[in-house]
């Protein structure tokens, strides 16, 4: 057995190639059609507290629209594991993403100017657990 140590200059040349372009890494967030464009964009929020969720729904639509995907679908989960119960001063619907997400989207005029329709997602990409969320092709 080699002992561990440093790598050959030829292979650490080769690595630090690789991890400037790793090119047979495969993006499951972005979706491809048929003909290898980009269709749309997953993001999961599950685990995501409120207002973190929030800040990353408005990340993620701003970076989808500079690099001209139009579909969003946000994993909000359906909220059956929430603990809203459990706090009297926590609304059952408003608290659950599935909820306030779409609401965040449509009260913030810097989103909501982006956003062409927000949707319940169709079962192959989520269902009740999941919203598309459809931006509007830049006119400029």
């Amino acid at each position: 057995m080699k002992k561990k140590g440093t790598l050959p200059p030829k292979d650490l040349e080769d690595w630090n190639k690789y991890i400037e372009n790793p090119i047979d890494i495969f993006d499951k967030d972005l979706l491809k059609n048929k003909s290898n464009k980009i269709d749309s964009y997953k993001f999961d929020l599950h685990g995501c507290a409120l207002e973190e969720a929030n800040n990353r729904v408005k990340n993620v639509i701003n970076n989808c629209i500079k690099r001209k995907i139009y579909k969003v679908i946000f994993i909000t989960g359906k909220g059956l594991h929430s603990k809203t119960d459990e706090n009297v001063y926590t609304s059952n619907t408003l608290s659950k993403l599935k909820y306030s997400v779409p609401d965040y989207i449509k009260t913030n005029p810097e989103i909501s100017e982006l956003v062409q329709s927000i949707e319940t997602a169709p079962n192959k990409e989520g269902g009740d657990g999941a919203i598309v969320i459809k931006l509007k092709k830049a006119t400029r």
